[in-house]
C-alpha cells in the first residue's frame, strides 16, 4: 500500500457529493446494475497523480458502498478517474473489497504487460478508458488506444470512450477499426439544445447501429442546459435530456447501460441528489422490460457473463 503523504487542497470551487441523497421512490429491479462511478483516494493512501488537471475531495469506496446499498443497487462498474491516472491501485483496492459485486475499468498505458493485465483481469477489471474530451487531455491518445487495444483484446475486454458528439466525425472511422466492442459514456455528450431527431444526434446513431457499440445513458446533470436540476424533490429533473436518453433506449435495448456517475467528478453549477437520479430512470425507460435490460440484463452481460443476479448475496 502506498505511503500516506499529505493532501493537496481540492480544485477551488469543486463541489462534494450530496451528503444525504434521498430513498428512491422507484424501486429499482433486483440485481441493479450502476455501470459509471468512480472512487477518488483517499488521497492520502491513494495519492493522485502529478499530470491530473484537477484535484477532488476523497470519496473511497466504503462512501460508494453505502450509497449502492442505500439507493439499493446491487453491483457497480467502477471506472478509473482521470485524477488517478494510469496508477489503478485505489481501483482494484475497491474491487478486492467488494467481494465479487464491484468490475473495473482501468487505464493503462501502451507499454503495459502481459502480467499486469492478468492482474488486473484477476482483480475484476474488464475494459480500459480512454479520454478524448479535450479540455481534459492534453493529446489524442488514438495511437496509445491502437496499440494497448491489441493487447486487451485476447482477454475479452471492452474499450470504454468518452467523447464529444461534436468531435465524432473526426474519430467514429478510428473508433471503428478497433478490435474490441465499445461502451460510450454519457451518449458521446449531445448537444442536448438541438433536435433529437437533427443530424448530430442521428450521426451518432448510426454510429452505434454500424458497430459493436454500447452507450451509458449516464449524466444528465452533466449534459443539461435547462434543468430543472435533482434537487428539492424535483420530480422531473434535466427534462431537456430525456428524449435523448429514452431514443438510445428505444433503438437499442440491448446496448444501453445506466449509472450514477457518483461523485460526480468537476460539476460546478450543483451536485445533484442521487436518490433523485435513480427516480428519473422510470422517465428514459419506460416499459418493465426496458428496465430490466437496461438495469440488470445487460451489464450482467457485459460484465458478469454467465452469472444470474440470484447469485449476489
Amino acid at each position: 500500500m502506498p505511503t500516506a503523504v499529505p493532501n493537496s487542497p481540492v480544485t477551488e470551487g469543486w463541489l462534494d457529493w450530496h451528503p444525504d441523497p434521498s430513498s428512491p421512490v422507484f424501486t429499482l429491479p433486483p440485481g441493479t446494475v450502476d455501470t459509471h462511478c468512480h472512487v477518488f483516494g483517499p488521497q492520502a493512501v491513494f495519492p493522485f497523480a502529478p499530470e491530473r488537471k484537477y484535484t477532488p475531495c476523497d470519496a473511497g469506496k466504503e462512501q460508494l458502498f453505502e450509497l449502492r446499498d442505500h439507493l439499493g443497487i446491487a453491483r457497480n462498474v467502477i471506472v478509473q478517474a482521470t485524477c488517478h491516472g494510469a496508477d489503478n491501485s485505489a481501483l482494484v483496492d475497491a474491487l478486492q473489497a467488494s467481494d465479487g459485486r464491484a468490475r473495473g475499468v482501468a487505464t493503462v498505458r501502451p507499454d503495459v504487460g502481459e502480467r499486469e493485465l492478468l492482474d488486473l483481469h484477476e482483480a475484476g477489471v474488464r475494459g480500459v478508458r480512454f479520454n478524448f474530451v479535450r479540455r481534459l487531455v492534453d493529446a489524442s491518445p488514438a495511437d496509445a488506444l491502437s496499440t494497448i487495444a491489441e493487447k486487451i483484446a485476447p482477454l475479452g475486454w471492452h474499450i470504454v470512450l468518452y467523447f464529444e458528439s461534436v468531435d465524432l466525425p473526426d474519430l467514429e472511422d478510428f473508433f471503428g477499426s478497433l478490435p474490441t466492442p465499445l461502451v460510450v459514456d454519457h451518449m458521446g455528450r449531445p448537444d442536448v439544445t438541438r433536435p433529437v431527431d437533427g443530424p448530430e444526434f442521428s450521426r451518432f446513431l448510426r454510429f452505434v447501429a454500424a458497430n459493436d457499440v454500447w452507450v451509458k445513458v449516464t449524466c444528465p446533470e452533466r449534459l443539461s442546459v435547462t434543468g430543472p436540476a435533482a434537487l428539492n424533490g424535483e420530480r422531473h429533473p434535466y427534462a431537456d435530456v430525456v428524449p435523448f436518453a429514452r431514443r438510445v433506449v428505444e433503438e437499442f435495448p440491448d446496448r444501453v447501460l445506466w449509472g450514477t456517475d457518483w461523485p460526480h467528478p468537476n460539476l460546478t453549477d450543483h451536485m445533484p441528489d442521487d436518490g433523485l437520479l435513480v427516480d428519473q430512470v422510470p422517465q428514459i425507460a419506460v416499459t418493465t422490460e426496458q428496465r430490466r435490460r437496461l438495469l440488470v440484463d445487460n451489464p450482467m452481460r457485459l460484465y458478469w457473463p454467465g452469472e444470474t443476479t440470484t447469485e449476489v448475496a
